[in-house]
């Protein structure tokens, strides 16, 4: 039997803020999905996300790499590119 879906919370911040038309929602993955695997699913949900030169994600406040391991209790946040001067 397999294991139910997890439900993933993702906070976003600035732009992408606005592409995703909230300050939060919920994302669905199977069990041990990854970064890179949350990632797909956003650029596939939310095209947009692709005209953002890069977005970072982070986890519990700390950037996370692709391969790193997901579980429902993690905090995860998407980080648009900052401009400034």
């Amino acid at each position: 039997m397999s294991q139910p879906d997890m439900a993933i919370r993702v906070l976003a911040f600035g732009i992408a803020k606005d592409i995703l038309g909230a300050t939060q929602i919920t994302v669905k993955l199977p069990p041990n999905a990854t970064v890179k695997m949350l990632r797909q699913t956003l650029l596939k949900r939310y095209p947009r996300l692709l005209d953002l030169r890069a977005i970072a994600i982070a986890v519990n406040n700390e950037y996370a790499r692709d391969e790193q391991v997901l579980s429902p209790q993690d905090e995860v946040a998407l980080i648009p590119p900052v401009s400034g001067g």
